[in-house]
């Protein structure tokens, strides 16, 4: 048995693994993605809250259905083509529909419609796929939660959590009524009512709190033995579905970690260790009739950010311990505003044969991750692949009929003008794997944490070498990555630290990067006044240390607002040198509509700027996120800062250096001419055929002429966390 993989023995596995699947091995690849707001009734206000938490697919798998908690319906949407879903409405409920599974030509649907933590009451509903009808429903005496159906479709098991008020008491159980599990007999595909059995799951010992279980998920395997996840009393039962006997219940234990981010800090720092995590499991999925799986989120005192392997006897087979966190973290997925919380807080499982290999796939909620496993091998479950997954990924549905997985993912943004809540879909197939594209150097003994790349720069003397930096999400940490574009995933091999005196700089905003010739680097810092963070070009030498900071003169200041600097490029070189910086929206003094192009020369000191002309945006604003030189043209992206299907505009535009003539700072400035090099909003939904993400921000032309993009994940904060890292063709 193996329970933990640490340091190089980690690394090698994944950089083997995760990085580079075997390339005659099928592998999984996104190949669509559905907003759930497309199912909303046309006479419904689009920015309605939506939501896909767990979903089902018919049994012919060409229907997809899913619980809408925030609308009070279940949705649905045909996959008969499955790289063009299609919406086909919602089916409202009298209540809160917290789960679904499929039987025969029936949705069984569980239905919260308690008015009280102390009056919990809930309903089995059974809706016909076909005309998505509620045709019955059972009275479940209690706040139902997760819901399977047994291979055989002789049973539905329901897990009545009967939930704890976090608000009460600081959430401390027991709190009453007690939850239980209800056991229902079917009848093709439709619940018998009479039959319902309640299955009392109170009064175990190893429990935290034996009088309130707070059962979480089921699932069933095919000696219809129903395994059960008791969450907040990190614990397990297994009953039988038939009689519903409890044959035995266990505490699913706890684990010591180490190697991971363990504060919420500004700082990606994989060096830290906890002792005693209780596992406190949600999602548990048979793997077969011996073993089952559960992923280790943690609700009420633990979750260990990973999952485990147990058998029905209760015996520990498998521990994931830091690798699957550390896994996430080097794909740049790690959100270091959980660390002191939970992590990656693994929450869902799939299972699914494809081809000849079982597969187990593993969904962090806060990462917004899949982690796919190969569960053939007799030991352990070896990571084979991570796939994007959208944001927040609450389940998922495995069809190998047709070669496919389905994620649901239940965060919707929309409402404050992010990205709605999606359903992924990805095809098993012979193909070289499309994500990631971009991941830190896993054999490293230290491993190297990523993430809101910002700026781009190409080194002169090396193809192959890209830098790239970190904005001011990681206040903490500022950085300039090391990248071999040369690898596929391109690979960030090293890091430089940015430091003044010897310490982390602080009061930086790294929004560009240009290499000086000699070894260092010049960076562009955004300002923001209100929290005291300058606008400024900044010089550091080859250890990233900050040799001279160049500030923005006064005339400049005194129109300045939050939104400044976003690129910085060389041009020329000795006396003639001149750093261009793009200013990312109009300042105080710009007419609407145009912005400045910075231009300054260290060897006189001078400033001096010309005017660049925006596009008008449909909704939102329009700015800049880059400059780079290149011959004798300086190319920018220019970009909206919408998302998903509101993004309109992620281009590449060009201006001749002869047109770059600056004027002083104060006076009219010249206005340049441009010309379009690139769109990049097509580039960027075949990147990984998700949703269009909204900061295309760095842009570089390596010295062989290969250009390359790189897209800023804003730190996994209310973000999928996808970095784009792509080459561009230009015009």
């Amino acid at each position: 048995m193996r329970f933990r993989l640490t340091g190089a023995a980690l690394s090698a596995a994944l950089l083997a693994s995760a990085a580079f699947p075997a390339a005659a091995d099928p592998v999984f690849n996104r190949i669509a993605v559905f907003s759930v707001a497309e199912n909303l009734p046309a006479d419904m206000d689009p920015a309605t809250e939506t939501s896909a938490e767990i979903i089902a697919a018919s049994e012919d798998g060409n229907t997809l259905i899913y619980s809408d908690s925030p609308l009070g319906a279940l949705g649905f949407f045909d996959i008969t083509d499955m790289k063009v879903p299609a919406a086909l409405g919602i089916t409202t409920l009298e209540g809160e529909p917290t789960s679904v599974a499929v039987s025969g030509a029936k949705a069984l649907v569980g239905v919260n419609t308690s008015e009280s933590y102390t009056d919990p009451s809930g309903f089995l509903g059974v809706v016909d796929i076909a005309s998505r009808t509620l045709e019955s429903q059972c009275d479940l005496g209690g706040q139902p939660d997760s819901v399977a159906v047994s291979p055989d479709g002789s049973i539905v098991a329901i897990a009545i959590e009967n939930e704890r008020d976090e608000e009460l008491n600081d959430g401390e159980i027991p709190q009453m009524p007690a939850g239980d599990l209800v056991i229902i007999s079917l009848n093709d595909g439709v619940a018998d009512c009479a039959t319902i059995k309640h299955v009392a799951l109170a009064g175990f010992s190893e429990m935290v709190a034996p009088t309130d279980p707070e059962p979480e998920f089921v699932d069933i395997n095919d000696d219809n033995e129903i395994v059960v996840t008791l969450q907040e009393n990190n614990g397990i039962a297994i009953i039988d579905g038939n009689t519903g006997e409890v044959k035995n219940h266990f505490s699913a234990g706890s684990v010591d970690i180490s190697g991971v981010d363990i504060e919420k800090d500004g700082k990606l720092d994989f060096t830290g260790s906890l002792s005693g995590i209780a596992r406190e499991p949600d999602t548990v999925k048979w793997l077969d009739n011996d073993r089952f799986a559960i992923a280790n989120e943690g609700d009420y005192k633990g979750g260990s950010r990973g999952f485990s392997i147990f058998s029905d006897a209760g015996e520990l087979l498998y521990d994931s311990g830091s690798s699957f966190e550390r896994a996430v973290a080097s794909i740049g997925h790690f959100p270091d505003k959980r660390a002191d919380k939970k992590g990656v807080e693994p929450e869902g499982m799939i299972k699914g044969t494809f081809g000849d290999t079982n597969y187990l796939f593993v969904l962090s909620e806060r990462a917004s991750v899949v982690g796919v496993y190969d569960d053939s091998a007799a030991d352990a479950p070896e990571l084979v692949q991570l796939l994007p997954s959208g944001l927040s990924p609450e389940s998922g549905v495995a069809i190998p009929a047709r070669n496919l997985l389905v994620t649901a993912n239940e965060t919707d943004l929309g409402p404050d003008g992010g990205v709605r809540a999606h359903v992924m879909l990805y095809a098993y197939e012979d193909a070289e794997p499309n994500y990631p594209q971009i991941l830190s150097d896993v054999s490293r003994d230290e491993l190297i944490g990523f993430g809101a790349l910002s700026g781009l720069a190409a080194d002169p003397g090396d193809a192959s070498k890209l830098y790239a930096v970190n904005d001011s999400f990681y206040s903490a940490q500022p950085s300039i990555f090391i990248i071999d574009a040369s690898q596929k995933p391109a690979m960030i091999t090293d890091v430089i630290r940015v430091t003044r005196d010897g310490a982390p700089a602080e009061k930086l905003d790294l929004e560009g990067v240009a290499t000086d010739g000699n070894g260092g680097f010049w960076l562009a810092s955004e300002g923001n006044p209100d929290k005291e963070v300058p606008h400024a070009v900044y010089h550091v030498d080859g250890t990233g240390a900050i040799t001279e900071t160049i500030d923005l003169p006064e005339a400049l200041l005194a129109n300045q607002t939050r939104f400044g600097m976003e690129g910085i490029t060389t041009v020329g070189e000795g006396d003639d040198l001149t750093l261009w910086m793009a200013v990312q929206r109009e300042w105080a003094d710009d007419e609407k509509g145009f912005v400045k192009l910075l231009a300054y020369k260290p060897a006189t000191k001078e400033w001096g700027a010309v005017a660049y002309p925006l596009e008008t945006p449909e909704k939102g604003w329009i700015g800049l996120s880059e400059i780079t030189a290149n011959g004798d043209s300086v190319y920018i992206v220019e970009r909206d800062n919408q998302i998903g299907e509101a993004a309109k505009l992620k281009k590449l535009y060009k201006v001749a250096l002869s047109d770059m003539q600056p004027a002083p700072i104060g006076s009219d400035l010249p206005v340049v001419e441009k010309q379009e090099a690139a769109d990049l909003m097509p580039l960027m939904k075949s990147a990984s055929n998700g949703f269009v993400v909204d900061k295309i921000e760095g842009f570089t032309i390596a010295a062989d002429g290969t250009a390359y993009a790189v897209t800023d994940n804003d730190g996994v904060d209310d973000s999928s966390g996808e970095t784009l890292f792509f080459t561009v063709s230009l015009n």
